[in-house]
């Protein structure tokens, strides 16, 4: 007689254009530069130029992390936590949105495990899933000096393109549990994140860029507009 094991059930979230209408590490970016930590002029360009190449899937990872943690690290770990609450207040809360909450709160009512997994940093996005009421934040992690605080590198593998399949495998592992023993379901409005919308059981195409949306209508995946006042 064959024994059939239930499955656990996984809901995956990526973060900015999401769960969330704005890019959460480029408006910390802007966010710095309004507070006078970063010269507006150079800052504005060098952060336009990363997005640009984000958006063209070109990013290299290692060298947007060091200039996006630049004005923090330089201020210290007091100023800068201080300033993520108020980022928090006066940026990130205003645009979590009740539909996001909702999507979120359902897959929870459903005893799904919730997971945010992110090309954005720790730092930034730590806060952001509490508010999302997600305890599983799978971001890029930031290496530390000897005082703890953020050396600008990456440590271990970033959550970013192929990375987030390799950091969501990692973390399967750490709950004892092998790709097969899952069901997933992934929301995600990059094409960036189309190598683990094809590991993904439900590739569901939220708020797509273009080319994400041409992919899911010729693949037949599903497509929510989140952010749109005919989404369900």
């Amino acid at each position: 007689m064959t024994v059939m094991t239930k499955k656990t059930q996984l809901a995956l979230f990526d973060l900015d254009h999401t769960l969330l209408p704005i890019d959460s590490d480029y408006s910390w970016g802007t966010f710095t530069t309004a507070i006078g930590w970063t010269d507006p002029v150079e800052f504005a360009r060098r952060n336009d130029e990363f997005y640009a190449h984000y958006q063209a899937g070109t990013l290299d990872v290692h060298d947007y992390v060091r200039f996006a943690t630049e004005a923090a690290r330089k201020r210290g770990p007091e100023a800068a936590q201080a300033a993520r609450e108020r980022f928090m207040r006066e940026v990130i809360a205003p645009a979590i949105r009740p539909q996001a909450l909702e999507l979120v709160r359902r897959h929870q009512r459903a005893g799904d495990e919730v997971l945010i997994i992110t090309a954005t940093n720790e730092f930034v996005t730590r806060p952001i899933a509490d508010a999302f009421g997600v305890q599983n934040l799978i971001a890029v992690e930031l290496a530390r000096d000897a005082s703890g605080w953020i050396t600008g590198d990456i440590q271990g593998t970033p959550s970013f393109r192929e990375g987030k399949v390799q950091r969501f495998g990692q973390w399967l592992a750490r709950q004892g549990l092998a790709r097969e023993d899952a069901v997933v379901t992934f929301y995600s409005d990059s094409i960036n994140d189309l190598p683990l919308m094809d590991n993904a059981d439900h590739p569901v195409a939220t708020n797509p860029d273009d080319r994400l949306r041409a992919l899911a209508q010729e693949r037949g995946w599903r497509i929510l507009d989140l952010f749109s006042d005919s989404a369900a």
